[in-house]
């Protein structure tokens, strides 16, 4: 397949997503714009995954492209907003070491045998009550915090502190629960790497 899988329409919309990761970087201090920008990056996300089935242009380089979009955004929106915001865009890349050397584009059916928390957040792709809160917290957790100190929420969205109140409150336990999932993919690799150890090497 070669360099026409790098052509298919859904990597296509990962291009364009990146080049809208940093036109919102650069525009951190506008936050209306950032947010407009940085929310139609969030929304094709789930349009690549959608239109490479509908398609059939499904390929490896699209689901490493897809999170590699996912981690960047992230990664970059987590940094400007806390000194440790490294720390778990750091979590979010070693997740994803793990999960794609072992388990490949396939890696989101690949937790048959995973605890029943892991499975239900897994469960059917994430699309389920459980999975959407969890890829809520993942995806706009740091964007929501982004919006509510730049005074989008309350300016721009008109959104009762309560509101905003509770919706950081949601959206940090989805992000928590993530947090189990990401936690138990990094040990079970760890795992496997120790196992995958030679004999000799083991004694």
């Amino acid at each position: 397949m070669g360099l026409p899988v790098m052509l298919y329409w859904p990597n296509v919309i990962g291009y364009i997503r990146i080049s809208l990761v940093f036109s919102a970087w650069t525009a951190w201090d506008t936050p209306a714009v950032f947010v407009l920008l940085y929310s139609v990056c969030m929304v094709l996300d789930g349009v690549d995954g959608w239109l490479a089935r509908r398609l059939d242009q499904v390929s490896r380089f699209g689901a490493w492209l897809d999170v590699v979009v996912d981690n960047l955004s992230r990664g970059m929106l987590w940094s400007l907003l806390f000194q440790w915001g490294w720390l778990v865009s750091s979590v979010e890349w070693c997740v994803f070491v793990c999960n794609h050397h072992t388990r490949g584009e396939q890696w989101k059916s690949s937790f048959n045998n995973s605890p029943r928390l892991i499975r239900a957040i897994m469960a059917n792709g994430f699309r389920t009550p459980l999975g959407v809160w969890v890829v809520s917290g993942l995806h706009c957790l740091p964007l929501w915090l982004y919006a509510h100190r730049s005074g989008v929420l309350s300016d721009h969205l008109d959104l009762h502190p309560w509101t905003q109140a509770v919706g950081t409150v949601l959206l940090a336990a989805g992000r928590l629960l993530a947090l189990s999932a990401e936690t138990w993919c990094i040990w079970t690799h760890i795992s496997f790497l120790l196992n995958d150890e030679p004999e000799e090497k083991k004694v």
